[in-house]
């Protein structure tokens, strides 16, 4: 039986897609400049995931205020494994989540239709001293996803669901390298 804490993603042998969600602003700097740039804050944590199904909850679809944008970003395994291996579970002592570069959850993945399923979504999020590397290192390449998130999710508001899950990027489990295995899990 499959673990409910597997980080399913679109991956590739050297990249990992992970999304997030930003006003038009940060988005449109950083699609010119292809990385993130001001407005773009560099002084507060960055949240990644991998889910695009929990993205779209979270951010309403893009219709959440601030969260109009979404962007595919492709980084590095090798960046996503360095910060996996930083990373202190935010349900951890509180002590050492306030040291922790890397913070990481696990919410309930989401359906199409947003409903809580009893699988779970890692989220990761990237402190000060860890946003440099990740905006200027690890990116490989940024992708508008807003015009295709608009279009499904006009498909499933019209009942559309099957049309719409045709428009859902690729996930697949993340196979953990050995020594990250079990340093990412509540436990």
């Amino acid at each position: 039986m499959a673990s409910p804490y597997e980080i399913r993603a679109d991956f590739d042998a050297d990249t990992i897609v992970v999304y997030q969600a930003y006003a038009p602003a940060v988005a449109d700097a950083a699609l010119r400049a292809g990385r993130f740039v001001a407005p773009f804050s560099f002084h507060r944590m960055t949240w990644i995931k991998p889910s695009f199904l929990w993205l779209m909850h979270r951010s309403n679809w893009a219709r959440k205020p601030g969260q109009e944008r979404i962007l595919a970003v492709r980084i590095t395994r090798r960046g996503w494994e360095e910060a996996l291996s930083r990373a202190v579970l935010t349900t951890a002592d509180p002590a050492a989540v306030a040291r922790a570069a890397v913070h990481v959850q696990w919410d309930p993945e989401r359906s199409l239709r947003g409903a809580a399923l009893n699988q779970y979504s890692i989220q990761v999020g990237l402190g000060r001293t860890v946003i440099r590397e990740f905006a200027e290192d690890w990116i490989v390449g940024l992708t508008d996803l807003t015009p295709r998130v608009r279009k499904a999710a006009a498909l499933v508001q019209g009942g559309q669901a099957v049309k719409a899950r045709r428009l859902l990027p690729p996930e697949r489990v993340y196979p953990l390298p050995r020594a990250l295995e079990g340093l990412t899990l509540p436990r």
